[in-house]
């Protein structure tokens, strides 16, 4: 009809909706990434609910849900008695520190007329010359960096959404999955099933396997840290604890951060704090990360290092947050696809 092909006609069709879906999905960026944000947290929090559900005997799962916010607010607000006042003094201590210390690095003489005498030395040496060098533009810096965090303050009602919306994806996980699978057709039922159960499994893993990683590396920078008495030990390890969540860029400016802290306070063995840094990402990446995460979780660095990016240009820290489990769940999605053109394209024998 028309001298119109109907086939191309369809995947033309077909091609336009992706990319209407790809448009509306980007416009609409800043709203999906709050919800996958609350879909990952309650992932983390369902190993726990899933466990006081099943030793109670209710109808609905909402008991065994404020249990599990209970607990956590309990576990967080006493982390906070405990270690959170010490963090607060050695906080409040550095804030003190600053001002004076960046007096102190400008007023000392030059580093080209100082001995050099080892690796330690060297980079004690750099890391000075580097603030003296750029020493104005760090004090300018610092009222910059509080008027962002004031605008960044304007976001803090998500602190609020998010854990309501994880509390209503756990409490109605189910029902919305099952509501999902009766909208397709018979023969496509049991393939969504299987993907979406393995996507349920891919994204447990994940998150129990992120929050060990984070775990560790509070409990050996909070160890490692004071028995080698670098100053703020405590405050340094709560620093790297959330900034290990993200992926990539969070350990590489907790390790910064930690280094020039260190080197600035006057502490004599630097060379030993980049040491035990270095070991550290050696131990987690190599053998601690592998065993805590699963085959298919598990991603090449090359691709982990473009997700990073892509994520960071699409939606900023959290979208680099998110790079590697959307890079999980599409190599998931992909290899679940590929098995099924397998199996559509083999031969059927009759006996």
């Amino acid at each position: 009809m028309l001298g119109i092909d109907e086939k191309a006609a369809r995947h033309t069709w077909s091609a336009a909706a992706v990319l209407l879906l790809l448009l509306t999905i980007y416009v609409i960026r800043g709203t999906l990434i709050v919800f996958v944000i609350a879909l990952l947290l309650a992932y983390l929090l369902y190993p726990l609910m899933d466990l006081i559900d099943r030793r109670l005997t209710a109808r609905t799962r909402a008991p065994a849900l404020a249990l599990t916010f209970l607990f956590v607010i309990g576990v967080v607000g006493g982390f906070g008695a405990v270690i959170g006042s010490a963090v607060a003094v050695q906080a409040d201590n550095l804030a003190k520190a600053g001002p004076a210390l960046l007096q102190r690095i400008r007023q000392e003489p030059s580093t080209s007329v100082r001995p050099v005498k080892s690796i330690k030395d060297q980079i004690a040496v750099a890391i000075e010359g580097q603030v003296k060098q750029h020493y104005d533009q760090i004090v300018s810096f610092i009222p910059r960096a509080s008027l962002q965090l004031l605008s960044i303050s304007a976001n803090l009602i998500y602190i609020v959404i998010i854990p309501i919306l994880s509390f209503f994806i756990l409490k109605d996980g189910r029902q919305i999955r099952d509501s999902f699978i009766d909208m397709l057709d018979s023969g496509s039922r049991e393939k969504a099933e299987d993907t979406l159960l393995d996507v349920h499994t891919l994204l447990l893993q994940y998150m129990r396997a992120l929050l060990f990683l984070c775990l560790a590396t509070l409990v050996s920078f909070s160890i490692g840290l004071s028995l080698l008495g670098v100053p703020y030990s405590l405050l340094l390890a709560s620093i790297a604890f959330p900034l290990e969540f993200v992926p990539l860029v969070g350990p590489l400016s907790a390790a910064a951060v930690i280094i020039a802290v260190t080197a600035f306070s006057g502490y004599p063995h630097v060379l030993w704090v980049v040491l035990f840094l270095g070991i550290y990402r050696i131990f987690q990446d190599y053998l601690l990360s592998p065993h805590l995460m699963s085959k298919g979780v598990e991603l090449h660095p090359l691709l982990v290092i473009f997700g990073v990016f892509a994520g960071g240009e699409i939606g900023g820290v959290a979208g680099i947050f998110l790079s590697v489990p959307t890079l999980a769940l599409m190599r998931l999605l992909y290899h679940r696809f590929r098995k099924s053109r397998v199996t559509l394209r083999q031969p059927v024998t009759i006996a």
